[in-house]
């Protein structure tokens, strides 16, 4: 599986936004993207990205949540590239299919999980591959450095089972990815807010 932050420097405030290809481009292998952002330079980055010959540019579109800095050029990706759209809230008309969680979906070449994390919104959710042993974690809170808040049972339910999981690199919406102390860092999340 290969991985492309499409985010570059903007001048407008946005999420990043990750393309997510198969390794060999195969006819089977779902191109997509994870969160769309709100920048349209995102556009012809699409456009010079090599996707598969035959195939289509963007074949689905996962949001880990419907603030407007991850979901904004929504309409404008599914008019041009058509993709089926997947979000755990249906609050967008552009949204094909609802998830709930607990789901097993091919993304790129590979098997994902979703995993509803209701910590920084309702309709937040992280995306899992064991076989990569990577996280999308959109703007779900994993790095809790101090006590001060409370936080739902649900969402520390949630902590519970990712430091079950391996996880060695974690993509969030916004910047760079963490690549060290992956579990640790959430195991330390998890005890600050229990």
């Amino acid at each position: 599986m290969k991985i492309k932050n499409l985010f570059r420097l903007s001048e407008i405030y946005t999420s990043n936004v990750y393309l997510l290809t198969g390794d060999w481009n195969a006819l089977e292998d779902k191109n997509t993207l994870i969160d769309v952002g709100r920048d349209p330079g995102i556009l012809r980055r699409i456009e010079e990205s090599s996707t598969g010959v035959g195939k289509h540019k963007i074949e689905q579109v996962f949001l880990t949540h419907t603030h407007y800095d991850h979901a904004s050029l929504l309409p404008i990706i599914k008019r041009t590239f058509n993709p089926k759209v997947f979000a755990y809230s249906s609050n967008l008309k552009e949204v094909d299919i609802i998830l709930k969680g607990g789901e097993l979906l091919q993304i790129a070449d590979r098997q994902f999980e979703v995993i509803h994390t209701p910590g920084h919104s309702t309709d937040s959710v992280c995306l899992y591959c064991a076989k990569e042993k990577v996280l999308f974690a959109g703007d779900t809170p994993l790095i809790i450095r101090t006590k001060d808040n409370t936080y739902a049972p649900e969402f520390v339910q949630v902590l519970e089972y990712l430091v079950s999981k391996k996880i060695e690199r974690i993509y969030f919406g916004h910047g760079d990815p963490l690549s060290e102390n992956c579990l640790s860092t959430i195991q330390k999340s998890l005890q600050n807010i229990t």
